[in-house]
């Protein structure tokens, strides 16, 4: 871990997804729209993981829920993600990639196929869910 780089970039993302969610609570619309990410994880020693979701936890908006192992072996490990402005799970996933990427720069050539780790752009729907319901179907 790149720690003189990656401490000091997380500090920044901590304070601006705080002043984030600080807006949105101060206006009528805040605009969240829960979603739970599935993430297949670059990064595999238990020190790397546990960086990696207590940086995402210590950001506002975002909670680490936990680990799924492989369902076959060779595939990642899943990390389960909750971001309370979800309304692009492409987006939150290549957050999540970028933010693992800047903390072990050494897996950035690695790609399980979501956005932020390669070329992907969209995200299949098997990677996210909305625990809520989307709004348009609650309206």
């Amino acid at each position: 871990m790149h720690i003189l780089i990656y401490i000091p970039w997380l500090i920044k993302e901590i304070f601006a997804s705080g002043l984030q969610v600080a807006w949105a609570a101060l206006r009528p619309n805040a605009g969240y729209d829960p979603v739970v990410v599935r993430y297949p994880l670059r990064v595999t020693t238990d020190w790397q993981i546990f960086w990696l979701t207590t940086s995402i936890t210590a950001t506002p908006s975002t909670l680490s829920l936990g680990l799924r192992e492989p369902e076959t072996p060779g595939q990642p490990r899943i990390l389960l993600v909750q971001a309370a402005f979800g309304s692009d799970p492409a987006d939150v996933v290549a957050g999540l990639a970028d933010m693992e990427s800047r903390m072990a720069p050494q897996i950035r050539d690695i790609d399980h196929g979501v956005p932020g780790q390669g070329s992907a752009t969209e995200l299949h729907p098997r990677y996210y869910e909305y625990p809520l319901g989307r709004k348009e179907q609650q309206q």
